[in-house]
């Protein structure tokens, strides 16, 4: 008993004085390096250890900001906004980077460290760190740039399909789109077609099966022009057919013309759009409508009013729409959209998403009842005054300020593991 009791005496000072580990020059450095604050992942505190990654805003010496857009090749546009406080106030910086279509996961990640670690050497530079970093270049410059033999012309094609069952119940899609895009500076050309068909079957018992399908194809054509850096005009041209929507053929062409209160320059970080467009449309249908029509033609109009913005607070995107038949104004449809999050206080932030629509120009709703077995399987349209969709969520932090450990095991319930997100 006695040597037990010896035993544990000497194990609980080895393992105290283990937990009671002197500071050394790694701890003082922590203490010295950048305080950051952004949305960082386990990959890029594991490639950028040498700041102090915190999880308030008021403590940091730096904080970032990202976003991205889509770019004309299909891939993306990284940006990455730096904003200095305290120490560093009146500092700031933009730092951008293009991953394409093809890119891999792994491939934009490296991409964006790679960036980081440019923008923060500016910071970094301002503590004792510095004297501990080494830049290099890594790659051999030429002496001439290669011509886009493709003048900017980007082609995709996808096809996607699933197949899923069980006893009672079988459900199949497929789709495919073809498209070609060129963006640049002064103009923006979409062109794309798609198809899509989908069915399901549910059996209730021997003698009853459930059975519905829909089918829709489109071609759609949006070409602008910039105009200067506030100003551009263009239109889309749309043609099809839907089943869903008892559009056996369509036809839409609507030019138009938008105005952006900030340059387009600024569009990552906010935007106030003002987009006006009117056109005619021609309809030829499936089935007769609840007013007696198989075909007919339509002029309309709409009006969209678009803000977004990304602040340290947070962002919001919020949009209106107006639009209505020309032949009758009382045919109209009014639409409102707002997405926003915000860093309502040190460690508490909320996310609020809602969308509703005041629907009052359904012309080509089938005239016949729709069979109660159709309407449950959503495979045709039906008459509406409305539609909203709302979504909420509150997340509170708090504890350490400092954010800096990665640790992988036992998989992702700590917090660790392989983290693929890059952008807030």
């Amino acid at each position: 008993m006695k040597r037990i009791l010896l035993l544990l005496t000497l194990s609980f000072f080895v393992m105290d004085s283990f937990s009671q580990e002197t500071p050394s020059q790694a701890d003082t450095l922590r203490k010295d390096a950048l305080n950051v604050f952004m949305e960082s992942t386990a990959y890029i505190i594991k490639e950028i250890p040498y700041v102090n990654y915190v999880r308030d805003i008021k403590d940091a010496g730096v904080y970032i900001i990202s976003t991205n857009q889509r770019t004309g090749s299909g891939g993306m546009e990284y940006s990455y906004f730096f904003v200095g406080q305290h120490e560093n106030a009146g500092m700031a910086d933009t730092l951008k980077f293009n991953a394409g279509p093809d890119e891999t996961a792994d491939e934009i990640r490296q991409k964006s460290v790679n960036t980081l670690k440019m923008g923060l050497m500016r910071y970094v530079a301002k503590t004792p760190l510095s004297k501990y970093m080494k830049i290099s270049f890594t790659e051999p410059l030429k002496a001439t740039v290669s011509t886009d033999k493709w003048d900017s012309w980007v082609f995709r094609s996808s096809i996607y399909g699933y197949l899923q069952g069980e006893k009672t119940y079988k459900q199949q899609y497929l789709s495919g789109s073809l498209s070609a895009n060129r963006i640049t500076e002064n103009w923006k050309i979409n062109i794309s077609s798609s198809y899509s068909q989908s069915e399901s079957k549910y059996i209730i018992d021997d003698t009853t099966t459930i059975r519905g399908a829909n089918t829709s194809k489109s071609f759609r054509t949006l070409i602008v022009k910039s105009l200067n850096d506030h100003w551009s005009a263009g239109g889309t041209m749309r043609l099809g057919s839907s089943s869903y929507s008892n559009e056996q053929f369509y036809f839409v062409i609507m030019p138009g013309i938008e105005y952006d209160l900030f340059p387009y320059s600024e569009s990552t970080r906010r935007q106030l759009r003002i987009l006006y467009t009117a056109g005619y449309m021609y309809e030829d249908y499936t089935d007769s409508t609840i007013y007696n029509k198989m075909r007919e033609g339509l002029w309309s109009h709409s009006l969209t009013a678009s803000y977004a913005v990304v602040q340290k607070w947070g962002n919001i995107d919020l949009s209106v729409g107006y639009s209505n038949y020309l032949h009758d104004w009382s045919k109209n449809n009014l639409s409102a959209s707002v997405a926003l999050e915000l860093r309502i206080a040190k460690g508490l932030s909320i996310t609020l998403y809602g969308s509703a629509s005041a629907i009052h120009d359904q012309l080509g709703l089938v005239k016949e009842d729709i069979p109660l077995d159709q309407i449950l399987l959503q495979r045709k349209q039906l008459a509406t005054q409305f539609q909203y969709f709302t979504s909420f969520g509150f997340t509170y932090t708090f504890g350490s300020i400092y954010n800096n450990v990665v640790n992988p095991r036992f998989g992702n319930s700590g917090g660790g593991g392989i983290s693929i997100s890059i952008s807030e």
